[in-house]
């Protein structure tokens, strides 16, 4: 089992990411998650650096192996180009790249004024966008005429000295169904077996299943979940709306349905480290291989303390 950390585009600088990374790197952490966000779920985060950029930055500042989670080839960005950042990112890293994709979000997606698909339309042009990057990354020119997408003499002439691997989102067993059938591995923030367990029916048996889950590491419980609250009041929104609410201001609005207690259900909040054990635990007993933390607030050096010196030697 591998144990990663999650860098929040969303919440932290350019600067602050680089830092985090280095930290998790010097704390025993194998592996990182970087999250692809043209907005914040809600204004308190404050960022949104561009993906692309911090993993240029990251292939140089530190030698573990980065995900996306997730990039949406579909919509905001063409997957030919996405194809293109991919490939690079692959050769800088020396091959430490993985490219996680999944179907977006409208908060991230709706910028230039594009129409936001129902999920089944979002899912075909997914399956459509992965069939061009991986007929780019072929080598050669490519050329593609598909229902959502054209290509015409495209080719990529940096390439890694292997395709990129993609990593498909996951949240309902229709795009878990994607990720088993076309993926190379499942990405998941929920430690729900009963979707690792089609994904492996569908296809994704011996292939890496990615999970992950938010800290607020504090000196308290209390004042974690005061921290998560401030940050990320939108984890507590229920059911579709993190897919179909079209701006941070939006998800705000249906954040003051939630309350500091409903925070419990998606952080790990204070300093205790059989918290975490805990969680791992019920991300690996779902059948996870790759597990990732991220921490929200000021503390993530508190957090890296912890896991390098109770809960890292422990698993």
């Amino acid at each position: 089992m591998r144990i990663g950390y999650f860098l929040s585009s969303e919440e932290f600088s350019p600067a602050e990411l680089i830092e985090q990374a280095k930290g998790a790197e010097r704390a025993g952490f194998q592996s990182l998650w970087i999250s692809d966000h043209y907005h914040p779920w809600v204004d308190a985060q404050g960022h949104s650096a561009f993906v692309w950029s911090m993993i240029g930055a990251l292939s140089q500042a530190t030698k573990l192996e980065i995900t996306t989670a997730v990039t949406c080839p579909t919509v905001r960005i063409h997957p030919a180009v996405i194809a293109q950042a991919a490939a690079t990112s692959a050769v800088l890293t020396g091959g430490r790249f993985r490219l996680g994709i999944g179907t977006g979000e409208a908060l991230n997606e709706h910028i230039f004024g594009d129409a936001w698909p129902e999920e089944d339309v979002r899912l075909e042009m997914l399956e459509e966008a992965v069939e061009i990057m991986r007929g780019l990354w072929a080598g050669g020119t490519f050329s593609h005429h598909g229902k959502h997408y054209t290509v015409e003499n495209a080719r990529i002439y940096t390439l890694p000295d292997r395709p990129v691997e993609i990593h498909i989102s996951g949240f309902g067993p229709k795009s878990t169904e994607v990720a088993g059938r076309i993926g190379d591995g499942y990405v998941s923030v929920m430690p729900d077996g009963d979707l690792v367990a089609k994904f492996r029916e569908t296809g994704g048996t011996g292939k890496p299943a990615q999970g992950a889950f938010k800290a607020a590491f504090a000196a308290s419980t209390d004042e974690g979940r005061l921290l998560a609250y401030e940050k990320w009041p939108n984890a507590g929104v229920p059911g579709e709306l993190s897919q179909v609410l079209p701006s941070p201001k939006h998800f705000e609005q249906a954040s003051q349905l939630v309350t500091p207690e409903m925070m419990d259900d998606a952080f790990v909040c204070g300093n205790d480290p059989e918290a975490h054990l805990e969680m791992i635990r019920k991300y690996a007993d779902a059948g996870f291989d790759e597990i990732y933390v991220g921490n929200t607030g000021p503390n993530s050096q508190g957090l890296f303390d912890m896991y390098a010196s109770q809960i890292l030697p422990k698993l």
